[in-house]
């Protein structure tokens, strides 16, 4: 502000001393004085960026240099790390350092994991035997009385106080293995839906048949403790668990869960399957019909897993496909599709004629050509045929594509109450293999669609192939909804319960479904953080591409203040995750089961995305055997290739194991306390101080890592006296310095709480809530990997992101090395947690040059000073994020976002360098734009019509139904309930987002800025012995609108509808399960919906073809 005032005094002198040269050239002394103020302008335009520089790199850069000494210093003294590297040093002579075998890591994981995966099998075997002997010996009683534990009902009392029918008395107590829920471990209960009779004989014939799984449910679990839920799922639709629960309704006292539509109850019951849906959507398929419909195809969509293939096709006077880009092809039933149909579904209108020959030849032509091409599942095939009436002649569409090998099943739904087409409705399912049923409500879908599993499963059954099936992953609705959000992702193992009976044989009659659940995390324990490195991992992947266990799963996102389950979670392509693979060879190998390595250069980030490093990761990957999964480890190149090992005497490492600012990582498995009822409650520390002083010998603990953390709890033990010494030297400390911490690979930490709880401003840094900065499953903490990727004694200071700080605070931290030979591993990260203002207090008093200041050898402005009006200060780190600003809401915000012209002249020169990254697990608010916006003008009075016509729908549903089971269902009130406007809603999407990155050879720089009528200057210096850039600007000069700011905003990423077309369609390379079970010789194909001998109605034939010519 001063130079500029400056210049534009000397503008206006120039102009006015010659208009006052022509009007008083007889006043010399008012010559003169204008001469000498030209002069001193004249002098002072030196400093303008035409001529000199005016803010001197020189003084900058003894700045930077005084301020990074200051701070090194600091962080040194407050860290003890020169003790700690001093330490490490020492020990160098008795130590080994060890090149880490991937190979033979991913193989000793994958053997682990087997085994582990092994016991589960031999557990649902178990229970499957004994159902099967179960229902053997049991002679089904139509009028039967039992009463069994109902697990809605149990522990409820009436209003006499008396326990009610199917409850009484249920001992439950909180289990530590079951997620701290109440569970009673000597006794299953039962789940019945709403909608299912709780008292029909059916389930109390199964009720009591398989009260026998519960002495098999408790020795598999005194067998195998590491077993969580076992359970039996019937056919009829109870639903038996253990250990027994209270089973708590919705918010409507309502229980919607069924078994029959679980994935691995499912997957169990069938082979894979590829499905065409037809519908009908002609003009008699008007109202109630049509929601009916919708729901029917909805039901049957549930139905399907990522091992089967869909289409769906509507059909009136022509035929549609209601998505045009899947026209003649199959595309994977994954959730991803599922919800896709669901979605154009809702959308279907009715109009014209229904003519369903047509409809038909084109669903077997899609699945000719699927089996032709080696395309879809390679095992059933089958069309749902959903309409209200069939009045064609389809009888020769059979006979050229289907007979008489009737490969393709068709199922056939009759929608309404009207009977009139019911024969021909039942002729083309019981000509075909398949089945028939009437569909009067919306109550009768559920039962009426479960059908067709029971036939589909007949040759398996009359076979008696038990194929043992592992899902995908999943979220447990149940444990969800809880506070169990540990368990969250689940894997399940199940096998199908047949009936041995002879007399039902060739009705292959299914029993149901016996499995057990793994939770993915307890799987993923089996390979140990610390043997990975501090940037390596291992994850899981399934026959399919799809992601099993991966630490960028990100299966949840934030809707308010809810979290939720994003509809694609369990769908998320290892390709979208490795995104590096542009080639997909890393995928293609896992996914045919192959072993081998793969090396990578990528890019990677931390802190939420906003901080990019780059790696180089070597890929390992196997089979394990006898599951649809394989394993992949990834170990980094540099310090990720070395492990080092060191050794003490229990004794003396047990001493300082047990310092009071002692942790290790309470999630990492060094002894097994999830074994022993008695251990649960353990916490990790507390289990290895057991173990290595006898008192639980019987524990099971992790050796290596016993002797690694022992070793480093010695070799940290000075650190403790260090900082002990430090704080109380009350005289010499620093205000603001908060918290002295390390880590090391072993996932032991210490630290040191300098400032008490009330006075410290990061309240929660490390603590148990603050994950990010603590060892878990999943990662080491962001500041032991950035340090590692820093040099070893340089201190790295960042900002936490805002929404994790409590308040204005700073993170400085360095890698602790160990050299032997010519290899070096990290030991450890060690640092200091400090408030902003210790730093800034020093940055303000070292960039301010005193009034007194000897500037004759300087050349632009002096004495300099950051605190004037026309000069900014900024420090920033190697990403770009301020650390000091005079506005003090400028601190953790992007530089660029501040001043947009100075970071892209940094961008251009090549100081910074901007890194694309890409999120596929992304969610976007929907576009308005897709929404039709024809007859803006009339939207009201349309949004009027739409409710008016919801209300008489669904009044009219209501008293169609007649029962009270039907209005449980409250898919048809959706709508009602989401009146969200379609641009808050969040839906899936791909996002692009940039990070940038410091370019370390360039240690300075500035520049000049043209910005219209102005010129800004800045320079630039590195801090030595840091990570940050001094930055000063000459403020006078606003360039915003030359240059927009440069934000770190993801972008969608927008794909052309034949790019977005190609990208549904594309089929992947995936593993087709083993085993396909689609036919058998003795299968009673008469049993097809209480038909057993149908013919076609010669007379209603007729009468149908006349009715067509009339109308046509």
């Amino acid at each position: 502000m001063r130079i500029a005032a400056a210049a534009g005094m000397n503008r206006w002198s120039w102009g006015n001393a010659g208009n006052a040269n022509k009007s008083d050239r007889s006043g010399p002394r008012r010559g003169r004085l204008m001469m000498l103020l030209w002069i001193i302008l004249s002098s002072s335009l030196c400093l303008m960026v035409d001529g000199q520089m005016k803010i001197s790199p020189e003084t900058v850069q003894q700045w930077a240099v005084t301020f990074g000494n200051q701070i090194s210093a600091l962080s040194a003294r407050y860290s003890g790390a020169k003790l700690l590297q001093k330490k490490y040093k020492d020990v160098e002579s008795v130590v080994k350092i060890e090149e880490v075998d991937g190979e033979e890591l991913v193989k000793n994981f994958a053997e682990e994991m087997e085994e582990m995966l092994g016991r589960k099998m031999k557990s649902v075997k178990r229970l499957a035997e004994a159902a099967e002997d179960a229902d053997l010996y049991h002679e089904y009683n139509e009028t039967m009385e039992f009463d069994y534990y109902n697990s809605l009902l149990i522990n409820t009392v009436d209003e006499d106080g008396n326990p009610v029918p199917l409850g009484g008395e249920f001992a439950l107590e909180t289990n530590e293995h079951f997620n701290k829920l109440p569970v009673n471990t000597q006794q299953s209960n039962i789940q019945v839906p709403t909608n299912v009779y709780n008292r029909d004989p059916d389930i109390l014939n199964g009720a009591y048949m398989s009260e026998a799984l519960n002495e098999v449910f408790i020795d598999n679990f005194q067998k195998d403790p590491t077993l969580t839920w076992q359970y039996f799922g019937s056919s009829t639709g109870f639903f038996r668990l253990y250990p027994g629960i209270q089973w708590i309704p919705d918010e409507n006292g309502v229980v919607t869960f069924d078994c029959r539509n679980r994935n691995w109850y499912i997957q169990a019951a069938t082979s894979p399957k590829d499905v065409v849906i037809v519908v009908d959507v002609s003009g008699s398929m008007k109202g109630l019909r049509l929601t009916i419909a919708k729901h029917t195809i909805n039901t049957i969509l549930d139905t399907l897993g990522e091992n089967d293939f869909v289409n769906i096709i509507a059909y009136s006077d022509y035929v549609r496909y209601v998505e045009p880009c899947f026209k003649g092809t199959l595309v994977q039933a994954d959730l991803d599709n599922r919800e896709h149909f669901k979605l154009l579904v809702e959308e279907l209108h009715v109009k014209g004629e229904g003519k369903v020959k047509n409809a038909m030849k084109e669903s077997f032509k899609i699945l000719n050509e699927a089996a032709a091409l080696g395309q879809g599942s390679l095992c059933n095939q089958a069309i749902m045929l959903i309409t209200d009436g069939a009045m064609e002649d389809f009888q020769d569409v059979f006979e050229e594509f289907n007979w008489p090998e009737r490969r393709v099943r068709v199922f056939t739904y009759l929608i309404g109450r009207e009977m009139t087409f019911a024969e021909n409705v039942k002729w083309i399912a019981c000509n075909n293999k398949g089945y028939y049923t009437h569909v009067s409500t919306l109550a009768d879908v559920q039962e009426n669609v479960m059908e067709y599993l029971h036939v589909l499963s007949r040759p398996m059954v009359i076979n008696h192939d038990h194929d043992i099936i592992w899902t995908e992953a999943y979220m447990d609705s149940v444990l969800f909804n809880s506070q169990a959000q540990s368990l969250l992702l689940m894997t399940s193992v199940a096998m199908p319960v047949f009936s041995k009976k002879k007399e039902t044989l060739s009705h292959g009659i299914l029993l149901g479904v016996v499995g057990t659940d793994v939770a993915l995390r307890e799987l993923m324990r089996l390979a140990p953080r610390y043997k990975l490195g501090v940037h390596g991992y291992a994850y899981l992947l399934t026959n399919n591409g799809y992601i099993l266990s991966h630490p960028d799963l990100r299966p949840l996102y934030k809707e308010g203040k809810k979290l939720k389950p994003k509809p694609n979670y369990n769908s998320v392509d290892l390709s979208e995750v490795e995104w590096e693979d542009t080639e997909e060879k890393l995928r293609t190998a896992m996914v045919k089961g192959e072993t081998g390595t793969l090396s990578l250069d990528v890019r990677t980030s931390v802190d939420k995305g906003r901080r990019v490093m780059f790696l180089k990761n070597d890929y390992f990957y196997t089979v394990i055997n006898e599951t649809p999964f394989s394993l992949g480890i990834v170990l980094t190149r540099g310090y990720g290739q070395y492990i080092f090992i060191g050794n003490v005497s229990v004794e003396e490492g047990l001493h300082d194991l047990l310092a009071p600012d002692l942790t290790i990582a309470n999630e990492w498995t060094y002894c097994e306390t999830d074994i022993d009822p008695a251990h649960r409650k353990l916490s990790q520390l507390k289990a290895v101080v057991l173990y290595l002083t006898g008192k639980e010998p019987d524990l099971e603990c992790d050796g290596l890592l016993l002797q690694q953390t022992l070793f480093d709890a010695v070799v940290t033990a000075p650190m403790e006296a260090y900082w002990t010494a430090l704080m109380l030297n009350t005289s010499g400390m620093d205000e603001g310095i908060e918290t002295a911490f390390l880590g090391t690979r072993s996932g032991l930490m210490r630290f040191q709480r300098y400032t008490g709880i009330e006075k410290r401003i990061a309240k929660s840094f490390l603590t148990s809530t603050d994950k990010e900065n603590m060892f878990t499953l999943d990662h080491f903490p962001v500041w032991y990997r950035r340090a590692a990727e820093y040099p070893a004694g340089q201190f790295l200071y960042y900002l936490p992101r805002q929404e994790t700080r409590a308040g204005r605070i700073l993170i400085s931290t360095t890698a602790v090395t160990v050299t032997v030979g010519k290899k070096t591993a990290v030991a450890g990260a060690i640092g200091v947690q400090m408030t902003l203002d210790v730093i800034e207090s020093r940055f303000w008093a070292i960039v301010a040059q005193p009034n007194d200041t000897d500037c004759s050898n300087i050349e632009g402005i002096c004495p300099l000073r950051c605190d004037s009006l026309d000069i900014s200060c900024f420090v920033i780190d190697n990403n770009g994020f301020v650390l000091i600003s005079e506005q003090r809401n400028d601190a953790g915000r992007f530089f660029g976002e501040i001043d947009g012209s100075v970071m892209t002249t940094l961008i251009r020169m090549g100081m910074f360098k901007r890194v694309s990254l890409f999120d596929y697990q992304a969610m976007c608010k929907m576009n308005l734009h897709s929404v039709s916006s024809a007859r803006p003008l009339l939207s009201p009075f349309y949004g009027l019509a739409s409710a008016l016509k919801w209300f008489l729908s669904n009044f009219l549903l209501f008293l169609l139904e007649f029962n009270i089971c039907g209005f449980w269902h409250t898919e048809h009130f959706a709508d009602a309930s989401a009146h969200k406007k379609k641009g808050d809603i969040l839906q899936p999407c791909d996002t692009e987002y940039p990070s940038f990155v410091y370019e370390p050879s360039v240690k300075e720089t500035n520049s000049i800025i043209k910005c219209g009528r102005c010129q800004k200057m800045f320079v630039v210096q590195q801090i030595p012995e840091s990570n940050l850039l001094l930055l000063v600007v000459q403020a006078d000069c606003d360039c915003s609108r030359q240059y927009s700011p440069i934000t770190l905003e993801p972008k969608e990423v927008k794909y052309n509808a034949s790019v977005k077309c190609d990208r549904m369609r594309s089929q992947k390379i995936r593993r087709r399960p083993e085993s396909c079970h689609a036919y058998h010789p003795q299968e009673n194909a008469n049993d097809c919906g209480g038909a057993s001998v149908i013919s076609l109605s010669a007379s209603l034939f007729l009468t149908c073809l006349s009715f067509s010519a009339l109308v046509s």
